[in-house]
């Protein structure tokens, strides 16, 4: 059978995440007299991003609620456990309106969706909440290009669980062998799609995170998607870009 859908991951692959965090935290820590209290922009980035891994996986394991993952990076990032849930959520919104002022799309993201719009159906499987990724979408002009958009948050399983890709499968109604993803993260992403019986397609923009996982199809910019797909309906001709 021919591959008849594209799932898509959202953050570092259709939506520079990783522009309007550093970005927007930026502004943010200036906002609220903090702009040299982490060392510089790039050191404040990777302490709120460490933070807002590990807290993220609490909340995929399902340790924490999304919003209680939100305040728990608050107080970590501050340094301050006794900070009430009203406050971290004020702390968390001023920053979350800084980082909405830098969304932005990669440029190659528009080209590629309408060049594979008539043939692919499209859907969104994302490790994040409805009531984030919904609003982004449609802000950035994107929400009516996805038939279905699957989130851990109202799932209950996250990437890289293979009961997430699937329960995006079956959203869309086809099986996971007729579905292509497409996501920046060679495990959450590649290798889970992999492992879910997907065809794993790894998205590595800046090409210097290794080999990637085996039986996963790396490309380094959404151009080489549509001859990725039109070349083999399973990918059997090999080219330059795995």
């Amino acid at each position: 059978m021919p591959i008849r859908a594209v799932l898509w991951d959202i953050d570092d692959t259709l939506f520079d995440y990783t522009g309007a965090d550093a970005a927007g935290l930026a502004r943010h820590l200036v906002d609220e007299g903090l702009g040299e209290s982490y060392g510089t922009p790039l050191q404040a980035l990777a302490r709120w991003r460490e933070i807002t891994d590990r807290n993220w996986a609490r909340f995929a394991a399902g340790e924490v609620g999304f919003q209680e993952q939100r305040r728990d990076r608050v107080r970590d990032f501050l340094e301050r456990p006794e900070l009430g849930d009203e406050e971290a959520d004020d702390w968390f919104e001023r920053y979350v309106a800084h980082y909405k002022a830098a969304w932005a799309l990669f440029p190659d993201v528009l080209p590629v969706l309408g060049a594979l719009g008539a043939d692919y159906r499209h859907g969104v499987l994302s490790n994040s909440s409805t009531a984030n990724q919904d609003p982004k979408l449609r802000h950035l002009g994107l929400r009516d290009r996805f038939e279905v958009l699957v989130c851990a948050a109202e799932l209950g399983v996250s990437k890289p669980e293979a009961a997430a890709f699937r329960a995006a499968c079956d959203a869309l109604g086809l099986p996971a062998a007729d579905v292509a993803y497409v996501g920046d993260q060679p495990e959450i992403d590649a290798r889970g799609a992999r492992d879910a019986g997907l065809v794993a397609v790894w998205l590595d923009r800046d090409g210097g995170r290794g080999p990637g996982p085996d039986g996963v199809h790396r490309i380094r910019g959404l151009a080489q998607l549509p001859e990725l797909l039109a070349g083999d309906t399973r990918f059997g001709a090999r080219s330059g870009i795995r």
